[in-house]
Parts: structure tokens; sequence; C-alpha cells
């Protein structure tokens, strides 16, 4: 099911948006973020609406909506689901009008709500990509921004093609990056908990702080540090965290299988019961 806000009213389904001269289509000055509901609850919702205010004005947009204003929608929108409902939540701002820079007063915004069941912890494959993260200087890599996006489907559509689920990315120093679309932590050899230091190449993601924080409550320090991409290799763990699946563990990376592992399901489990008292 699909609800999506737009122009003042609520519609079922995908509701179309754009002319074809309108900025965002064109020359790609949108951004977008993405929240839960998992069951009537709503983890870091805000983190995740002020960030789209802040990608926003990064690609030369202005939000319509404030914060406040967004959030009362979303709870608006998630009691027009049943109340079991685990959700995706997708504000969008986008540029409708403008020649080769955007006009930021003619912002557009639309709020996009549909079922997303949360994925089980059951595993995915990697691989590491041929591609790299682009540097700050190179593209927007501190918004949400709906053009880096590009980049990461070419690195799935290369993992897809040899057999595994998601690609890993580095950057431009030859560094793990991040997955192709969330953030990546491994349990080293000597059990250290370790996830790449942000550098701009890739987004502070807002379920990644939320993990840090939760394992550093239970006594578990994660190192942020640069992660050579041959530590992958021997790492106990690998797993991600991002908002479409929260905490999944990496269970086979290259050629090598490896453990749906303790730390992943504690962090997981960790921030389900966050999940439940928000």
């Amino acid at each position: 099911m699909y609800l999506t806000y737009f122009n003042g009213q609520w519609a079922e389904g995908n509701t179309p948006l754009y002319g074809a001269m309108d900025h965002s289509l064109w020359l790609g000055s949108s951004v977008f973020d993405g929240a839960r509901a998992i069951r009537g609850k709503l983890p870091d919702l805000r983190p995740h609406l002020e960030r789209v205010i802040a990608s926003s004005e990064k690609l030369g947009l202005r939000c319509p909506l404030s914060v406040d204003e967004m959030e009362a929608l979303v709870r608006e929108g998630v009691a027009k689901f049943p109340a079991d409902a685990e959700l995706y939540i997708r504000p969008l701002v986008f540029g409708s009008e403008g020649f080769l820079i955007p006009v930021p007063e003619k912002s557009q915004f639309a709020l996009t709500l549909f079922d997303a069941p949360l994925p089980p912890f059951a595993g995915f494959s990697s691989c590491l990509s041929t591609l790299h993260r682009p540097q700050p200087t190179m593209a927007p890599t501190d918004a949400k921004a709906s053009a880096l996006y590009a980049n990461s489907t070419r690195a799935m559509r290369e993992a897809k093609e040899r057999g595994f689920d998601q690609a890993i990315m580095l950057d431009a120093a030859g560094n793990v990056a991040e997955f192709a679309s969330s953030n990546l932590f491994i349990v080293t050899e000597d059990g250290k908990v370790v996830t790449p230091a942000l550098n701009g190449t890739f987004l502070a993601g807002i379920t990644r702080a939320r993990v840090i924080a939760l394992l550093a409550q239970e006594g578990v320090e994660v190192e942020e540090r640069i992660v050579a991409p041959q530590e992958l290799a021997t790492a106990r763990e690998i797993f991600s965290t991002g908002n479409y699946g929260k905490v999944t563990p990496c269970t086979r990376y290259e050629g090598r299988t490896l453990e749906a592992g303790p730390v992943a399901r504690r962090a997981r489990e960790l921030y389900l019961a966050f999940t439940e008292a928000s």
C-alpha cells in the first residue's frame, strides 16, 4: 500500500509529481530521507526530518515545511495504516523551476509512506565493488541527494552480475567507506568492533549513530577509524546499519562464509528495544 501527500492532500498510489521541464527531473535537484514506522513507533524520526532540510539547503533547495509540520504529516499518514504496519517513510524535496540553478523558493515537497516489512535477521552476501564513493569536491556527499544513488546502483548492479546481493564501496584513497546503500561495521580478528571513520565521502547514518550509542551503553566500544579492504578478508563479523534493514548481517563476503554473529545480533536486539521504548 502506498500513500502520498502532495499539494495539500493525501492520495493512494504513486502520485505523479513532475513536469518534463522540472529542474529535479532534468538536472537532478532532489533530496530525500528515509525513516521508519514500526508498529506505530517512530524511532529517530526528527533527526531524519532535520536531515532532509539540511540536505535541501546543500543542493540549493528550500524545504517548504518545518520539522514540526513534517512530523505532524508523518503521524497523520501513519495513522491511516493498520496499527501493526511496518512502514518506510520518505520525505522528498525537489526543485521545480530554474534553468541550470534551481530556484529555492520554488522547491516542492512530497511525503510517501508505504508497506516495507523489516527484513529478517537472515543475512546477505557482498563483494568489493570496482567503483568508489566520490570525494566531497566531486559531488554533494554531505546530502542525501537522489543524484548520488546512480553511483550506488551501478555498484549494486555490478554485485548482482557477480552473484552477490550487495556491494562494498571504497573511498578515493582505497579505504572501506560503506555498503552501496548502508553503513558498514566489522568485528576484527581480536574482537574489536570497528566502523569506517566519517571522511565526507559517505553520510553519517542516523541508524549508525544510534547503534554506536546503544552498544556503548552496553560497554561495547565502537572504534571509528580507517578500515583497509584487507580487513574484510579476516573479519569475524561484517554487518550493516541503515534505515531499511536497521541491523543486518553479511553472511558471505566474496568467497568467505561468515557468522551472523553475536555483536550484530545484540546490536539489532538493542535497536528493536530502543524502538519499542521510543
